[in-house]
C-alpha cells in the first residue's frame, strides 16, 4: 500500500484535514471536561494515547468508525434511461443548486427540456459515502440500454450549456459491448475514482503546492445496444490559436487523456484502439462537437 506521502496534493490535503479536525475535537471535549471537574488550580493530565484511541476510521472499525475521509470536493451523481423519462420520480429541486441558469437560447431550452428526464441520485463529500453509494447502485454492465451515469462535482449540472462545461469538452473511448461486458464495471469505478480522488488532472500532482483549479468536472458512463462510452468533461478546452496559453493548456489536457488511456483505463500509451464500434481515446471540445465531419478537431491519445 502507498505511504500517504504518495497521495496527490489535494489527497493528502483532504486525509490531514480529517484527523487534525478528530484531534481537535477529541481535544475540545477533554477540556470541556476538566472544566467542569476541576478545581482552581488543579492541573488536569491528558492522556494523548487515550485521545488517540477514541479516533476510529472506517479501516480500522468497518462499522463503528466515527472518523470520515473527506474528499477535496462534492459530487453529485445522476441518473437517465428510457425508463425514467416522463417520469415523476422523487429528486432534489433543481432550483437547489447555486447555479447560473441555463441560456434562453435553442440549445439551452433543449437542455433544459432534457434536464426533466435526468434524475439527481444522491450527493456526497467523503470516501465512506462515496463507497455506500457504490455498494448499492446497478453497475453499467446491468444498466438498460441508452441508460447513462453521470458523477459531476457537486453544483455542475451535467449539460454542455452548464457555466463550468461551456468552454470546455471531453474525453472519450467507445468500447464495443461484446468485448468489454467484463471490463465495463472496473474501467467505470477507476474513472470515479479517479475523478474524487483528483488524480485525472495530473497538474494538482505536479504543482501540489500552487493548488490550480482541476479541470475536470465531471465523468459519464454511458450504454447503448451495441457499445459502452465512458468519457471525461474539462471546464477549458484548447482553441488551437497558437498563443502560448493554449498551446500549455493543450499540454494539460493531451496529459489528462494519456492518463485517463494508461493509469486509468490500463491500456498502453502507444496501443491502437480503433476498430469496428471502438474508437481510439479522443478530445474534443463541446463547441466542435456540434460540428460535423472534418470540421471537429480531435485529440488523439
Amino acid at each position: 500500500m502507498a505511504s500517504a506521502s504518495t497521495l496527490p496534493g489535494p489527497a493528502l490535503q483532504a486525509s490531514k484535514a480529517a484527523l487534525n479536525a478528530a484531534l481537535a475535537e477529541e481535544e475540545a471535549k477533554i477540556a470541556a471536561n476538566g472544566d467542569a471537574q476541576s478545581e482552581d488550580g488543579e492541573i488536569q493530565e491528558v492522556d494523548m494515547q487515550q485521545q488517540a484511541d477514541a479516533i476510529r476510521t472506517v479501516f480500522n472499525d468497518p462499522t463503528n468508525f466515527n472518523v470520515k475521509h473527506p474528499l477535496y470536493s462534492s459530487w453529485t451523481l445522476w441518473f437517465d434511461s428510457p425508463a425514467t423519462k416522463g417520469r415523476n420520480l422523487p429528486q432534489t429541486p433543481m432550483s437547489s443548486f447555486p447555479q447560473t441558469p441555463l441560456p434562453h437560447t435553442p440549445g439551452g431550452l433543449a437542455a433544459q427540456g432534457w434536464m426533466e428526464d435526468i434524475k439527481r441520485v444522491i450527493s456526497f463529500d467523503s470516501v465512506e459515502e462515496f463507497w455506500g453509494l457504490y455498494n448499492n447502485i446497478v453497475l453499467p454492465s446491468l444498466l438498460p440500454q441508452k441508460a447513462n451515469y453521470y458523477l459531476f462535482k457537486e453544483g455542475i449540472i451535467p449539460a454542455w450549456e452548464d457555466e463550468a462545461n461551456k468552454n470546455g469538452g471531453k474525453w472519450s473511448i467507445q468500447l464495443p459491448k461484446d468485448k468489454n461486458r467484463g471490463h465495463i464495471d472496473k474501467m467505470w469505478l477507476y474513472t470515479m475514482l479517479a475523478a474524487i480522488g483528483e488524480t485525472c488532472d495530473p497538474l494538482l500532482e505536479a504543482e501540489p503546492d500552487q493548488q490550480p483549479q482541476s479541470l475536470i468536472t465531471g465523468v459519464i458512463v454511458s450504454t447503448r445496444p451495441q457499445f459502452y462510452r465512458l468519457s471525461i468533461w474539462t471546464r477549458s478546452a484548447p482553441a488551437g490559436t497558437g498563443a502560448p496559453e493554449d498551446d500549455k493548456l493543450r499540454e494539460r489536457i493531451e496529459a489528462i487523456g494519456r492518463h485517463f488511456k494508461t493509469s486509468v483505463l490500463g491500456y498502453s500509451e502507444g496501443q491502437k484502439l480503433a476498430g469496428p464500434l471502438a474508437t481510439e481515446v479522443e478530445f474534443l471540445s463541446h463547441k466542435d462537437s456540434e460540428k460535423k465531419g472534418k470540421q471537429a478537431k480531435k485529440i488523439v491519445v
